[in-house]
């Protein structure tokens, strides 16, 4: 359930959006040390989203199962709605807010880091969308969210880490072609798993 938390987690990274792009300017030009520090920091916080998801999530369920079709319509939404807007920042339409880095002015980065990712609350929004997909599609045990969610966060940990070591070492920009490109393809793949998510028939209770 891990890997599956880190084929996930991976997955979502490639959708490069301010926090990555923050990340390897930091390691362009603060060198690997501070670069490292701001990843914990993302880290950090999107352990704390993924543990309100959960909590929400199977509570929810738990106490009111009647409601797992609702749930899985709304986690279908949420995972479209995400796509959408990941199509749109790749074409540079403002679809839903985002983050701009000029805004943030904080010495120390690991804190610069942390209030970056605090301040997009739509992570939240998705991350409630993946798993109530995952219980009411795949029938997920509350220990099997918890691995899946430990999985992301080590994807996010693996994959700010390997940007933080090649913008150390390369000191170069990611290619505008190339960045859309990626933003693209995972938008697709969210718009159509919650495509997928809403044609699936519902499991026999």
């Amino acid at each position: 359930m891990i890997y599956k938390g880190i084929k996930f987690g991976l997955l979502l990274q490639l959708a490069i959006g301010p926090i990555c792009l923050f990340v390897f300017q930091t390691a362009v030009s603060n060198g690997l040390r501070s670069a490292l520090l701001g990843v914990f920091g993302v880290a950090i916080v999107d352990a704390l989203f993924i543990l309100v998801a959960i909590w929400g999530v199977g509570s929810l369920i738990n106490r009111h199962r009647h409601i797992k079709t609702s749930m899985k319509i709304f986690g279908a939404f949420v995972l479209m709605l995400f796509g959408f807007n990941t199509l749109s920042d790749a074409f540079h339409i403002s679809f839903l807010p985002s983050l701009s880095l000029s805004t943030i002015h904080i010495t120390n980065i690991f804190y610069k880091m942390m209030i970056l990712t605090f301040s997009n609350p739509l992570t939240i929004v998705f991350w409630t969308g993946v798993f109530s997909v995952k219980v009411t599609e795949e029938n997920m045990s509350q220990n099997k969210l918890y691995l899946f969610g430990l999985g992301a966060v080590i994807a996010t940990l693996l994959f700010l880490t390997v940007i933080s070591i090649v913008g150390h070492a390369l000191a170069i920009a990611i290619s505008a072609p190339l960045l859309t490109m990626m933003n693209v393809t995972v938008a697709l793949f969210l718009i159509g798993f919650g495509i997928k998510t809403l044609k699936t028939k519902e499991d026999q209770q």
